[in-house]
């Protein structure tokens, strides 16, 4: 369920900058540079964290009735001999 939110939010922040791009003006002046690239820079911060959580996100699978992350994990147990 978690993937597709992120799958939306990534396409919501695509959107954005496909309307936003042109309207940015990095030659104008100065202050407007520095608002352009900022607002540029915090965009791919956003796109990158999403895409981030949406590639890196772990898959979980119901089997009878225990959670288990990702196909064919154990949990390890540590054994301490002292």
């Amino acid at each position: 369920m978690k993937k597709n939110r992120y799958l939306l939010y990534l396409l919501l922040c695509g959107l954005m900058f496909y309307i936003a791009i042109p309207e940015l003006s990095f030659a104008q002046g100065r202050m407007e540079g520095i608002y352009a690239a900022s607002w540029l820079f915090f965009g791919l911060l956003v796109f990158a964290g999403n895409l981030a959580a949406y590639l890196y996100s772990p898959r979980k699978s119901r089997i009878s009735g225990r959670t288990i992350t990702g196909p064919g994990k154990k949990k390890k147990a540590r054994l301490f001999a002292g």
